[in-house]
């Protein structure tokens, strides 16, 4: 039993790094496929026509397959893990109280920003999204604020060391650093074009 756990957390594991660098390859190509509107034609039209078959590529090659990976390993470790007849993560001494169920949410959270990536490959492909490169920027960044937050509440929560408050100020102060990043970069970029 103990093998069978271990072999499906490796394989969660691979379908979670999986899982995460697809997305993060994919809303990068949104971002190239925005900018690639600013060229002129028939250089735009082949870019943005290259842009998005290479976003259906990695969306039905690499996100679908990594996150079905993830979801099945995932949950076929939540149903070996049962004693008595109920979950040992519902039990108070396994780890800090909630910690799978935030887990869980922010699993489901990430499940729905990969479905909102489905949706916006075929806005971009009808030409109906209206995001400018830099909210894309700004959305690529998504994924790490679930990676970071999903790595913390499994790895703390598991091992009874999980504090909420400090999580949850954590990923404030994770975030204002992200944007004050992403916003210097902006600034360099606007002035390397002037």
């Amino acid at each position: 039993m103990m093998n069978a756990l271990l072999i499906l957390k490796s394989i969660h594991i691979i379908g979670f790094v999986a899982w995460f660098a697809g997305l993060f390859y994919l809303v990068r190509m949104f971002v190239y496929y925005v900018e690639a509107g600013d060229k002129p034609d028939p250089e735009k039209k082949i870019l943005q026509n290259q842009h998005n078959k290479m976003s259906w590529r990695v969306y039905k090659i690499i996100c679908n397959p990594a996150m079905m990976i993830t979801w099945t390993a995932g949950l076929a470790m939540i149903g070996l893990g049962f004693t008595d007849g109920v979950p040992n993560y519902l039990k108070s001494e396994v780890g800090t109280p909630g910690w799978m169920h935030l887990k869980l949410l922010l699993v489901v959270l990430l499940t729905v920003y990969h479905i909102w990536a489905k949706r916006m490959i075929k806005k971009l492909e009808e030409g109906k999204a209206n995001v400018s490169s830099w909210q894309f920027r700004l959305l690529n960044e998504f994924p790490t604020l679930f990676l970071v937050a999903i790595a913390f509440t499994a790895t703390l929560g598991k091992a009874g060391t999980l504090n909420y408050v400090y999580l949850g100020i954590g990923l404030v102060v994770f975030v204002g650093l992200l944007y004050m990043g992403a916003k210097a970069y902006q600034k360099k970029r606007a002035a390397a074009k002037s």
